[in-house]
């Protein structure tokens, strides 16, 4: 035929797989495997002419986790020359990410003990996994990857953000990677060397899954996963999966379905091999793990039952605040950036309501709870979905019914977690957000987690913006907050009850 031929075979010595062409266009099976392993697979193919093994070639062994690749060089006469074998090098190796052999006649490798070698670097790959999962906790392990293009600081931030979404996922963020580009490519984002550089990173740190700072074309997400061979996500992607992980209401799940097919409609043409991947983890909650293959048209139909729903829903919150107000109650509502201590705070000022949790988006749905200002009486607390920098907009979109909680309210309390670096643009971010939803009521700024953050920090955040140190937690400076609070309410035209200048 004058081309070169491959062949696949299964540690039975099966051949599962004939293919014309070089080595990385075989077409291998689709079975997945496990990260702590081989795939089970040996490619062996011929070199038409003298030479050892390319890089392509041991891209293929490297990217595929071959037991071990062969390249057979054929003669001028069609007779069988030299072999050339390679396998992967453990990943603590020193040398590099795999081992060639010298190139030998063929027959002089049949006394290799091949099972024992692939055996003893799968024994190897698995004891290295139970030493991570030790050593980083359990969970799917993934590279973050940001990118700086001359923001500095901020894209260091977005950074250390995306390894707290990741770890709200379920997942173990194992590297954070911030690469500097002028311009991003417009095919592989931070270029193709770098890519390589990820990939053999991942290797070595036993990772399955690379997770991008920023939001990815569809092309590029299909370009990188070709490259590396790892599970790609971005951003939006692990926001949208932290939802549907919290979504517990039928509410919150429409929102969050919405949310996601709205982000999927625009990928579903030309994407590959990963649109009919069913795995689990990280980035195939919800509507991810079912509707993979659904078409354009259904996705549509989907999509416009769901925004219905919502629809519903937004006309009972609706009537539910027209009641509110035909009772005369004030509302107040609890804003701020995610995991800030909201929820936290809404159970100390009302005695009653959800504990909080340590996690990011942990509260989705808005819960209204009475509670009592001096002065003024009987309010209602409402707690509102987190804030986050750069906000997908399909979340938006899909929340925004929610959010009109927030632009009824008479008065708001921002709640800041003065312990956290970076409170300053989280207060930004929170301040444009409202702006951008149209809130005009009255802000009370609650420095939350007094108790944790350093006494200078606390000075100037005060100094700078103002605001009641409050430890939601310990329960210090609630009654400033309430009395704070009352003022802005007074100071609006709410009359007090009657019974409230007694309390």
């Amino acid at each position: 035929m004058g081309r070169p031929l491959s062949l696949v075979l299964d540690r039975e010595g099966r051949v599962v797989r004939v293919a014309v062409g070089d080595a990385k266009d075989v077409p291998f099976p689709e079975e997945g495997w496990s990260e702590r392993r081989l795939s089970g697979y040996r490619l062996l193919h011929t070199h038409l002419g003298p030479g050892g093994l390319s890089r392509p070639d041991l891209s293929v062994l490297f990217l595929r986790r071959l037991d071990n690749l062969a390249a057979l060089e054929v003669e001028a006469d069609g007779r069988p020359g030299l072999l050339h074998l390679a396998f992967l090098s453990p990943p603590r190796a020193l040398e590099e990410d795999w081992r060639v052999l010298p190139p030998k006649p063929f027959h002089q490798y049949l006394d290799l003990d091949l099972w024992g070698e692939v055996m003893a670097l799968e024994e190897e790959l698995s004891r290295q996994a139970r030493v991570l999962e030790v050593r980083d906790g359990s969970g799917e392990r993934a590279l973050l990857v940001g990118v700086d293009t001359g923001e500095g600081p901020e894209a260091e931030a977005v950074l250390r953000e995306l390894a707290e979404l990741t770890r709200t996922a379920g997942g173990v963020p194992v590297r954070q990677i911030l690469v500097f580009r002028k311009s991003l490519d417009p095919r592989y984002l931070v270029g193709l060397g770098k890519l390589e550089e990820l990939k053999s990173l991942a290797y070595h740190e036993n990772a399955s899954t690379l997770i991008f700072g920023v939001d990815l074309t569809p092309a590029q997400a299909r370009e990188i996963e070709r490259v590396t061979g790892l599970k790609v996500l971005d951003r939006t992607q692990l926001i949208l999966d932290i939802f549907a992980l919290h979504a517990k209401t039928p509410e919150a799940q429409a929102q969050v379905e919405l949310a996601q097919l709205r982000y999927l409609l625009p990928r579903l043409v030309g994407k590959g091999k990963e649109m009919s991947r069913l795995g689990g983890g990280i980035g195939t909650r919800g509507p991810g793990e079912t509707k993979l293959e659904v078409d354009r048209r259904r996705l549509q139909d989907r999509i416009a039952h769901l925004s219905r729903k919502l629809q519903d829903y937004a006309l009972r919150r609706q009537e539910a605040r027209q009641k509110r107000k035909r009772r005369g109650v004030p509302l107040v509502a609890v804003v701020g950036y995610t995991n800030a201590g909201k929820t936290t705070l809404l159970r100390a000022l009302t005695r009653a309501g959800e504990e909080g949790e340590d996690k990011l988006f942990a509260t989705l749905r808005p819960l209204t709870r009475r509670g009592f200002l001096p002065g003024v009486g009987e309010v209602l607390f409402t707690d509102t979905v987190g804030f986050i920098r750069h906000m997908p907009e399909e979340l938006l979109t899909a929340f925004r019914a929610t959010l009109e909680e927030v632009r009824e309210a008479d008065v708001l309390v921002h709640v800041l977690d003065a312990s956290e670096e970076g409170a300053l643009e989280r207060h930004r971010v929170v301040r444009d957000l409202l702006l951008d939803l149209g809130v005009e009521a009255p802000v009370v700024l609650a420095l939350n987690k007094a108790d944790r953050a350093a006494p200078y920090d606390l000075y100037f955040l005060g100094e700078r913006l103002g605001g009641v140190p409050v430890s939601a937690l310990k329960g210090t400076g609630l009654k400033e907050l309430k009395e704070a609070l009352a003022r802005a309410l007074l100071d609006l035209g709410v009359r007090p009850q009657a019974w409230a200048q007694y309390t």
